[in-house]
């Protein structure tokens, strides 16, 4: 789940107010004449980079800590109300950065949220830094490089990939993953959503992911499937996501079966819900009235988000409690 991409319409055109960021005038795109129409919008994205192109305007009225702080919290609160107890969350800096926006600024807002999620709800977060593939790769060293000591500390949980992906191999990027890897810093990338199976299997020996987010691609390649469920390296899907941008036409068109017939540990998420209109109890749902899967299937997604989660050992042993709990209740029932 990208943070940015909770940043509903109402909140969009707060901060737009509040910081004196000019929108697109309704003459120029009529999507922009109130939030009722921007989120209209968002319901008919063609593609990728038409969502990306919404996406980075939202990102403009992101200006100060208070301004990350608010965003990270109207997304938390709304998380705890659909039952979300751990959220491994990504930002993208550079998307700041690029505008002024100091990376302390972005950080600090974005933490000041994660400690308020923590208190108020009793939720545990992480923040995962993401690099923008579609800038060039010298801008993603600097901002690896500013971001180091906070990695390397473990204020930031991980580094990622993400923005556009059709003709960004994750390739270019093994410097910094290599990097990464020799200070033992966690390292994930978006491959095969919009872009060929080949980038996942980039992702995976170019930089040597411990997850893959997306992957719905890998299902046209049965010895890379093989590969990671061998390895447990964990498929983030984000269902309705993948449907808002039409990567597939239904959630019912997913490899959801194929991988837990094949054993490849996956779980479901949201993506950018503010911009694809569902959160993630109801990508959850999207995916039980598509598939029909048994309390033992979710016991093994449940499960698997938990293992593969990038928290601390004590948590997943008490998160691992609760489910078993949920599950063994439900399990009566039947």
């Amino acid at each position: 789940m990208h943070l940015e991409g909770s940043l509903s319409p109402n909140l969009l055109f707060l901060l737009a107010q509040r910081n004196d960021i000019g929108l697109p005038s309704s003459e120029d795109d009529p999507a922009f004449a109130s939030p009722e129409t921007l989120l209209e919008r968002y319901a008919h994205f063609t593609s990728l980079d038409d969502f990306l192109h919404y996406y980075f305007i939202g990102m403009s009225t992101l200006v100060t800590a208070r301004d990350f702080e608010e965003l990270a919290g109207e997304y938390f609160k709304r998380a705890h109300s659909d039952g979300v107890v751990h959220a491994e969350v990504f930002f993208d800096p550079q998307a700041h950065t690029a505008r002024g926006v100091e990376y302390k600024t972005v950080l600090d807002g974005f933490l000041q949220g994660c400690r308020r999620a923590e208190s108020t709800f009793g939720m545990s977060t992480k923040l995962i830094l993401c690099f923008l593939r579609h800038l060039p790769v010298s801008e993603a060293v600097v901002t690896f490089g500013e971001a180091r000591r906070d990695l390397e500390a473990g204020i930031l949980a991980g580094i990622g990939l993400d923005s556009s992906e059709k003709g960004f191999p994750p390739s270019g990027w093994q410097a910094i993953y290599q990097e990464a890897k020799d200070l033992k810093i966690k390292r994930t990338a978006h491959a095969g959503e919009e872009g060929p199976v080949e980038y996942i299997r980039e992702a995976v020996e170019k930089l040597d992911v411990e997850r893959i987010d997306h992957g719905i691609r890998l299902a046209e390649d049965e010895p890379l499937m093989r590969e990671l469920a061998h390895r447990r390296i964990m498929v983030t899907l984000c269902p309705l996501s993948n449907v808002r941008l039409q990567c597939v036409e239904r959630v019912a068109d997913l490899p959801v079966r194929r991988f837990l017939d094949a054993g490849v540990p996956f779980s479901v998420n949201s993506d950018d819900p503010a911009y694809f209109g569902g959160y993630i109890l109801d990508n959850y749902c999207a995916v039980q009235e598509a598939f029909s899967l048994t309390l033992q299937e979710w016991s093994t997604i449940a499960t698997t988000a938990i293992a593969q989660s990038w928290c601390e050992e004590s948590r997943k042993i008490a998160m691992l409690s609760e489910l078993n709990k949920v599950m063994e209740a439900h399990s009566s029932r039947e």
